[in-house]
């Protein structure tokens, strides 16, 4: 939902509560499904599922000027939140409002056309990312021409590296200025070279748009593009503050909870 903000606030997300139903976990694939399924329709149709809580009352805030990092170990609720607040899924209680267009990237490959090259995905994507009927050529092939990818945008997307897709995605998505911008783990397929030069780009994108939402196991990303960080813990977010605090003690509970070595 888009409205007028009252100040400078960009997205506000108040009690936020996210289950999912366990069943959606509880077998191997369609088939697993399909025979549990069969064997007893009753049990599968009209019993009501345990479920998995997500998000436990979250609330959460992001001003204009935010550059925003989401810590936290794998299934406390980091993509989920990114998924609500771009808008993808809604949560079973809670609101979300957005004062402003939120663009959410949460994998290199989303959008691609493997059999295609390099630089026909990049049009496609250019499509995606620009929201526009018209493609900007212009910061298209800057973008392509950042990403260093040469002569390999001519070969099929299906070849390339996961570093190489990182490289590609990247470059188009930092060309352009946004209002919000969230970033789900996708500068991880990237090699350290590639990602200190993206981080350079990204900080100047991050100059010119409103605020960014960024997830990533990097901490050393966390520290160079990040000015407050979140960290978040069985769906509920138990940090709020600078950087450097947040990862030491998102570093200290996650030695704590599973032990030290």
């Amino acid at each position: 939902m888009n409205s007028s903000s009252p100040s400078n606030i960009l997205l506000e997300a108040k009690n936020l509560h996210l289950e999912y139903p366990v069943r959606l976990y509880a077998h191997a694939g369609l088939r697993d499904s399909f025979i549990a399924a069969v064997k007893n329709p009753w049990d599968f149709v009209m019993k009501s599922p345990d479920m998995l809580p997500v998000l436990r009352g979250l609330n959460l805030t992001l001003h204009k000027g935010d550059r925003l990092g989401i810590l936290g170990v794998n299934g406390a609720g980091k993509t989920s939140l990114c998924r609500i607040l771009c808008g993808m899924i809604k949560p079973q209680i809670g609101t979300l409002t957005a004062y402003g267009s939120v663009e959410a990237i949460f994998d290199v490959s989303t959008g691609v056309m493997p059999e295609l090259t390099g630089r026909e995905n990049a049009y496609l994507l250019a499509r995606l990312f620009y929201d526009t009927r018209e493609v900007p050529k212009e910061q298209v092939e800057e973008a392509l021409s950042f990403s260093e990818l040469g002569p390999f945008l001519n070969m099929p997307y299906k070849t390339y590296s996961r570093g190489m897709q990182a490289r590609l995605v990247l470059s188009l998505i930092s060309a352009k200025t946004s209002q919000v911008l969230i970033l789900d783990e996708v500068f991880d397929g990237a090699d350290v070279f590639f990602r200190e030069k993206i981080a350079a780009r990204m900080m100047k994108k991050i100059e010119n748009s409103d605020a960014v939402v960024f997830v990533s196991h990097g901490p050393e990303q966390m520290l160079q593009l990040c000015n407050r960080v979140v960290v978040l813990s069985l769906g509920e977010i138990v940090f709020d503050g600078p950087p450097r605090e947040a990862l030491d003690y998102y570093l200290k509970s996650s030695s704590s909870m599973f032990g030290k070595h």
